[in-house]
């Protein structure tokens, strides 16, 4: 019961000081707003950051591994190109190799894209599509949701049949009409069947092609395309591992030994392939973001201290003009930790104003957002909004609430 009194007496107290010198206070309280304003801020835009580079992750699917010529990099400025660039591809043969001995790879495919591929149906055409060959379980390890229509059969993906699976942007496009499934589009000469449309994807944060943009044929069919004409085709394996194989490394090891061995390595030659993983690119980005937080931190942190310092002035001018009510206060018999916790608690309500308006600044932000960045002020982020904006006022209050409770009574009454 002494707590609630204490508690609603304290808030009285706060808001009194707010009235009473609003100009004074507001400026006063304004460190703390910019500061909590400046963390929660960078936080908030990180945690937007870090989701939609997560949501253009999950694309290459979860648990996933690609094999081929070319090692991901990242900031690295002597990556030897021309090393990797003599590498050989991987091929049906050594994908075949790897479906039919590994035990650690739930899900294997080839798969190969061309991309700045012009795409008609009629007068209607889709510039700079993506074309993707594939193999059947390719829709397995990546996430590529299709809205309507269907995917391809085992025994048209073994053929090479001429159908095809088109993306949101595409069928957008060239069947404004949405009559796109059984229609028959023309690239590079070659004609498929639209048999299905994939689920819209939206813009990636990383900049990676859309699937909104892709038509997605058979393997066999984008190697007879492009073939044919004598060009070269590069493709890369992308296998999925299990759950228990929780960081791939099972899997990992079991690759390097498959594709050594299908390839006639000697146990001294160094590897003439790469295995990347898509936790490579969640790891750097993770890295960046974790420094842009602390930047943020310790730059929030100075305005803070600012603003601690001020809530500690309004404190001191608070216990000064009220000393005689303080003197009253313990000939009643109020005791001296009542005193402390009255203004300690009068400090952390004014450092929430400032804190409030700090979060309610951070919550404007969202106007900003974008369809692939949305700015959204998590419950996590307020509490450690809240929570440091409490934390500053206590420790800003704790020398004027020990002054006010170590004040003689009777030298109290006597000031006013």
């Amino acid at each position: 019961m002494l707590f609630f009194k204490l508690f609603f007496e304290s808030f009285r107290f706060a808001v009194n000081a707010l009235k009473e010198n609003i100009l004074r206070t507001v400026l006063s309280l304004l460190g703390v707003t910019i500061g909590i304003f400046a963390i929660i801020a960078i936080f908030t835009l990180v945690d937007a950051l870090n989701n939609g580079i997560q949501n253009s992750l999950s694309a290459f699917g979860d648990k996933v591994m690609y094999v081929g010529k070319w090692p991901f990099a990242f900031n690295e400025p002597n990556y030897p190109w021309w090393k990797y660039y003599r590498r050989p591809s991987p091929d049906v043969k050594e994908f075949k190799f790897i479906q039919d001995n590994a035990k650690w790879v739930k899900h294997i495919a080839i798969f190969e894209d061309k991309r700045g591929n012009t795409i008609q149906y009629k007068n209607n055409s889709f510039e700079d599509g993506k074309i993707v060959g594939c193999s059947y379980e390719y829709n397995k390890i990546t996430s590529m949701p299709i809205d309507r229509g269907r995917y391809f059969t085992k025994s048209e993906m073994t053929a090479g049949v001429q159908n095809t699976i088109i993306g949101y942007d595409v069928a957008k496009q060239l069947f404004p009409r949405g009559d796109a499934l059984g229609k028959t589009i023309k690239s590079k000469g070659q004609k498929f069947k639209v048999i299905g449309i994939f689920e819209k994807q939206g813009e990636s944060l990383l900049s990676t092609p859309s699937n909104d943009e892709i038509i997605l044929i058979p393997y066999n069919s984008l190697v007879k395309m492009y073939t044919s004409k004598g060009r070269n085709i590069s493709p890369v394996l992308i296998a999925k591992g299990y759950k228990q194989d929780e960081d791939m490394g099972e899997m990992h090891a079991e690759l390097r030994g498959l594709i050594r061995r299908h390839r006639g390595l000697r146990p001294k030659e160094e590897d003439n392939f790469a295995l990347n993983k898509t936790d490579a690119i969640a790891d750097f980005i993770n890295g960046i973001t974790g420094s842009l937080k602390i930047a943020g931190g310790v730059i929030g942190m100075f305005s803070i201290l600012v603003g601690g310092f001020s809530i500690a002035n309004i404190m001191f001018v608070s216990v000064k003009e009220r000393t005689s009510q303080i003197g009253i206060q313990k000939a009643l018999g109020a005791k001296n930790y009542f005193i402390l916790l009255q203004f300690l608690c009068e400090s952390m309500f004014l450092s929430f104003f400032g804190g409030v308006g700090g979060l309610i600044l951070v919550s404007c932000l969202s106007i900003f957002s974008t369809e692939t960045f949305i700015i959204s002020l998590n419950i996590q982020n307020l509490i450690i909004g809240m929570g440091i904006s409490g934390l500053v006022g206590i420790i800003s209050g704790l020398a004027p609430a020990v002054s006010a409770a170590r004040m003689d009574p009777v030298e109290a009454m006597r000031a006013s």
